[in-house]
């Protein structure tokens, strides 16, 4: 595994052999929530973990647009990993946000897409994102002196465990105190944008996408399919069970074996 941070965005690199595959993370996020995933996938493949901007160790900007985030991992991908022709790209919620408007912008780059519980559409449950946007706001830093502490006044507003783990990803000691690694700011004036879809003229994607859903989650819903197939006609949906939005960390297992199942299969 290697790191590197050459350009404007923050990225680690998994596996050194097979065919390459860019993974873009969802909403609080970073690059190396996929490492597992990743790890899985070698030798048959090596993965670059993007930090999207706002997000891991990746730059902040001053508000947040889809078509200019999906520039940037462009950019990202053209000055390394992408080098030696298209790669496979798959993204999650926000991140499947980002790979779609990528993919439908810069289709050169792109082999295979891979779309995992998100959809084409405004909406979703931008109510809980917002929720929990809010309880991080609502943590006084200042008052904070070790993780643990941040971690029980989040408890008081987040029940789940699993969740403000991954909310207190987030978290950075900075000098005798800690900071936020993320945007959350940005993130939280700007979520209706996040919650939304571009307008992306009349592009179409013209290569195998795989959208991924979780048979507990509610972003891909049936009136979706005809926006998705639009844009990307050659979509195969697949729903995997036990799964909500996080499908990828609720059952890497399966998430894996549709992955090496799509990225590997011939052309068609």
């Amino acid at each position: 595994m290697s790191s590197s941070a050459s350009g404007t965005l923050s990225s680690t690199t998994v596996g050194e052999t097979g065919a390459p595959v860019v993974f873009l993370h969802g909403l609080f996020g970073q690059g190396r929530n996929f490492t597992q995933i990743a790890k899985a996938l070698v030798p048959d493949f090596r993965s670059l973990l993007v930090d999207l901007p706002n997000h891991g160790r990746s730059p902040w900007t001053d508000r947040f647009d889809y078509a200019a985030t999906a520039d940037l991992v462009a950019a990202h991908l053209r000055e390394g990993f992408a080098t030696a022709g298209p790669v496979h790209v798959v993204g999650h919620s926000m991140g499947g946000k980002v790979a779609m408007v990528l993919a439908l912008r810069h289709p050169e780059l792109v082999d295979r897409l891979v779309v995992a519980d998100i959809a084409p559409a405004t909406g979703g449950s931008l109510g809980e994102f917002a929720h929990l946007l809010d309880s991080l706001a609502a943590i006084d830093l200042t008052m904070v002196t070790r993780r643990g502490e941040a971690d029980e006044v989040l408890a008081q507003r987040v029940d789940d465990a699993r969740v403000r783990g991954f909310l207190l990803q987030n978290l950075r000691a900075d000098g005798d105190g800690f900071r936020w690694q993320a945007n959350l700011d940005l993130l939280r004036r700007e979520l209706p944008v996040i919650g939304g879809f571009p307008d992306v003229g009349g592009a179409v994607l013209d290569r195998p996408v795989l959208w991924v859903a979780g048979d507990r989650s509610d972003y891909v819903r049936p009136e979706h399919g005809p926006a998705m197939r639009r844009l990307f006609p050659r979509t195969t949906l697949v729903t995997i069970k036990g799964a909500g939005h996080w499908v990828h960390s609720e059952q890497p297992d399966a998430f894996v074996a549709v992955l090496r199942t799509f990225l590997g299969a011939d052309e068609r």
